[in-house]
């Protein structure tokens, strides 16, 4: 357990510190540019590492997503999975790979549900992580663009939503005038 892990459960309140963040990165972009971001990662990758790693068990991937996850890390899945969950979740809500740990895709799905400007993303599908960008600064990456774009050869999902129970149900009409 991390000795900042139980901010974890306030999610609205690192919500608000997140898009501060967003907005204290996007006034020092022109510097950071300037500068070079490839400079400014090596400076500020330690402060990001540290933190991320006190609250959320950070593993540095280079592309966080902790405000589309319900400020939970994906990368903290014993499978490392960035959709989830897998369908191993036991019934009560537990790990299929470490059954003593609650699931992490649970637990993000519990406290998106107290952020009101990101929550909705908890249904958005992710990309694979780029495991080039492992080990750099999200924040940087982000300031960069590099953390929107694919690794060489994968194609983005469209639509990156998962489909919703009301849309398959939209669908059965059509699905069956077309089979018969």
């Amino acid at each position: 357990m991390n000795p900042g892990s139980w901010l974890q459960n306030y999610p609205h309140f690192l919500e608000i510190l997140y898009l501060a963040t967003g907005r204290l990165l996007s006034f020092f972009d022109p510097l950071v540019s300037r500068l070079g971001y490839d400079r400014v990662d090596r400076w500020l990758r330690p402060a990001e590492e540290l933190s991320k790693r006190v609250i959320f068990d950070c593993r540095m991937c280079g592309q966080c997503v902790l405000h589309s996850t319900g400020m939970t890390c994906p990368m903290t899945c014993p499978k490392n999975l960035r959709n989830g969950p897998c369908g191993g979740v036991r019934t009560n809500g537990h790990c299929e790979v470490i059954p003593e740990m609650k699931c992490i895709w649970v637990m993000a799905f519990e406290r998106s549900k107290q952020m009101p400007a990101f929550g909705s993303e908890m249904m958005d599908l992710q990309p694979p992580v780029n495991r080039q960008l492992e080990g750099s600064s999200a924040w940087i990456n982000m300031l960069a663009d590099k953390d929107s774009q694919l690794p060489a050869g994968w194609e983005e999902a469209s639509p990156r939503r998962f489909i919703k129970i009301e849309e398959i149900e939209a669908w059965k009409p059509s699905l069956s005038q077309t089979a018969a």
